[in-house]
Parts: structure tokens; sequence; C-alpha cells
């Protein structure tokens, strides 16, 4: 199955949806608030807000509690935002695909129109609230992220090329440089170090789930690396990812911004993943154990490794004030975040396995 036929097969999809969806009411007037929080993917969102805090944490300049509840506040809600447009696009898929087919809008609970205007307000909310909590630099990141997530992977790459989910992955990996940029109004090196370990994360953990899933991915026309090229390619290039995601695991103990606790940490699931991922590429075909395991396990790998990074930083917690980038005086509240923040990144692990 090449791209142009997955394309045309997809745009006839496209069309027939289209016309059943949007010319009709939803088949159940009863909407609910859990609707429209589900249109948000609220499992990935965790993802955002868990290493944008790792990122503002890591920061040498502290916003106060205010100004850190409302970054937060946005880039949660720039996360939900980007899920909402990307269920509106995608709603064609995800009518035909066994794993999303219970989404709000393909059950009929919400029009297509309603997450379109959802979205935009909710984006347009949290790039409004995080330039004026923080600067514009970071509005600017978090506006351009959404638009990279929706233009360029949800409209373009993913029906269009193997590689969706390698160059889609820059939008997941931003989430740190914006916590990173709304604490200091600028990118660092640190930052960017972080943005490196999410995106040489994603294709494997995303190829690892679809090796299971392939059936539903090429019935929905979507040209996703084991559907176009098959298993034995897939798995050689989780390899060759999770080998550069593990060296670049240790930057930031090799930048000199994280101890040498997290180097250790990093080192040890650094090799578990490689384990894992050289018993998946030499697994056979009937065995959906291997890249179930390291699609889980690669969650537990983010986890930690931004987990002690965080927990490495928060003994800057108690450190004096310090004045933010534009002047104002700024206090530290990571004293307070540190131990709810881990807790809901524990929560993280065992609510996203379900959902990508």
């Amino acid at each position: 199955m090449n791209v142009k036929s997955i394309a045309g097969q997809l745009g006839e999809r496209r069309a027939r949806f289209a016309l059943s969806s949007d010319s009709a009411h939803p088949r159940d007037d009863h909407r609910s608030m859990s609707d429209f929080v589900a249109l948000t993917k609220p499992r990935v969102m965790m993802l955002a807000v868990f290493t944008a805090l790792v990122g503002l944490s890591s920061a040498p300049v502290r916003l106060d509690a205010l100004a850190t509840f409302a970054a937060v506040l946005a880039i949660a809600a720039g996360a939900g935002a980007a899920g909402v447009l990307n269920m509106w696009y995608d709603a064609d898929i995800d009518a035909v695909m066994t794993r999303t087919a219970m989404r709000p809008i393909p059950r009929g609970k919400i029009f297509r129109f309603e997450a379109l205007v959802f979205g935009l307000v909710l984006g347009g909310f949290a790039v409004a609230v995080l330039a004026l909590a923080t600067n514009l630099t970071a509005a600017a990141l978090l506006a351009g992220t959404i638009l990279f997530y929706i233009v360029v992977y949800t409209v373009w790459l993913k029906r269009a090329t193997r590689q969706n989910i390698v160059i889609g992955g820059a939008a997941g990996a931003l989430p740190p440089v914006i916590g990173w940029a709304a604490a200091t109004g600028e990118v660092g090196l640190e930052p960017l170090a972080l943005f490196l370990i999410i995106f040489l994360w994603t294709p494997p953990h995303f190829w690892a789930l679809a090796l299971n899933r392939t059936d539903d991915y090429a019935r929905a026309g979507v040209p996703m690396l084991p559907v176009v090229a098959g298993r034995t390619a897939t798995t050689r290039q989780i390899l060759i990812y999770s080998g550069l995601l593990v060296l670049a695991s240790e930057l930031p103990w090799v930048l000199g911004f994280a101890g040498t606790a997290y180097g250790a940490v990093a080192a040890i699931c650094g090799a578990l993943f490689l384990l894992f991922a050289r018993q998946l590429n030499r697994s056979t075909g009937a065995d959906r154990r291997a890249a179930h395991r390291l699609f889980v396990f690669s969650i537990f790998y983010l986890f930690v490794l931004f987990a002690a990074l965080l927990i490495d930083h928060g003994s800057d917690s108690f450190s004096p004030t310090r004045s933010s980038s534009d002047g104002r005086a700024v206090g530290s509240v990571h004293v307070e975040l540190l131990p709810g923040s881990v807790r809901s990144a524990r929560s993280f692990i065992n609510l996203c396995t379900g959902e990508v």
C-alpha cells in the first residue's frame, strides 16, 4: 500500500464522513462536560504539563505562585486545544479506528463545528493568559506548538508520510522549552536538551503501539511506518532511535544541569530501554507482547527521567528570590509544586498506558 492509494482512500472516507456528520445533529442531545473534557485528550495533556513543569523548575529564574499557576494553566489549556482541534480534523479517521471510535465526535455526542470553536477559543485563551502572566516568548512558543501540531502534523504529515511521527514529534517535545521560556523569557541550551530527549523518545513509543494496531491504521488510511514499511523495518528503526535516545538522555548530566544521581538513573533506564528494543527487534510478528512491553516501559522511562530532573532541581526551591528577565521580583514556589507534581506524574503513568 503506497501513500497515494492511502490518501485516495482517506479522501473518499473523509467526504462520506463529512456528509454524514456535518449535515446531521448529534445522535445524542445530552451533552455533558465530560464529553468536552475528553476532546482535550487529558492523558496527553498531563504529559505536556509534567514536562513543562520540569522545564520551569530547571530554569535559573523562579516565578511567583500566581504566575506559575497561570503558566501551568495556560500550557494545559494549550495542550488541550491542540487535542480538540486534532479530534475535529481527524474525526473521519477516528470513526473507522477501533481505538478511537468511541471519541465524542464519532459517537455523535458533539458537533464537529462545536469542537472547532471550542478548540480555537481554548487555544486563544491559553496563548493570551501565558502572554499576560509571563512573557511574549513563551506565548509565541505555545502558539507555534499548537499550530505545528494541527497544521504540520495533523493536516499534512499524518496522512502523507511514514515520517509523520518523527517530524510531528517536535510538537510534543516543546512543553519543557515553553516552561523554561515562561520563567526566563528566552530559550537556552538546557531546555533544548529536554526537547531532544522527548523528540527521540516519540518514534519508538508510538511505533511500539502501532505495531499491534497495524490493521487499525491501515483501515483508516494512515501511512504509519508499520503499515507502509512492515514490521522488520519498524523494529529496526525503533532500535536505532532507542540508541539515540539513550545517548541524548545523558545530556542534562553532561551539560552540568543535572547531578550524578540523574546520570545514573538515565543510564540504568536507558539500558533497560535498549534491552526491550532489542527484544522487540528479535521477536516474531506473532509476538505482540514485546511491542506492548516496550510501549508501556517507554511511558515509565520518560516519567522516571523527568521525575529525576524535577527532584534534582527541587533543592533549588530554597534558594533566594531572584529576578525574572523583565526585572520583576519573583519568588520560589517549587516547595509547594514538587510533591504534587510528582504525584500527578505517577498517576500519569497509569492513565497514559491506553492512549496516545
